[in-house]
């Protein structure tokens, strides 16, 4: 028996965030929140099989306008500050 194209796919949700912006709580609630997400929109089997993935960049090695971003850049702009 073939298993259809439907049944092989598994979403894949891949988030890159700067290190050490997030703590290891914040990135639960992160990867929890997407799973929630998709599985509102495609419907509780798709739960178990949902994937997300976390990648963190260095501090300055994400760029945004041709500047790089920094650790400190990102916690400044959360906390309303403009970035330096």
């Amino acid at each position: 028996m073939t298993e259809s194209r439907e049944e092989e796919t598994m979403p894949l949700i891949q988030v890159n965030l700067i290190e050490e912006v997030f703590t290891p709580e914040q990135k639960r609630q992160i990867i929890k929140k997407l799973t929630d997400a998709m599985v509102e929109v495609e419907g509780e089997a798709m739960r178990g099989v949902t994937w997300v993935t976390i990648q963190e960049v260095r501090s300055g090695e994400w760029g945004i306008g041709g500047q790089p971003l920094t650790t400190a850049d990102v916690k400044a702009l959360a906390a309303g500050k403009a970035a330096a």
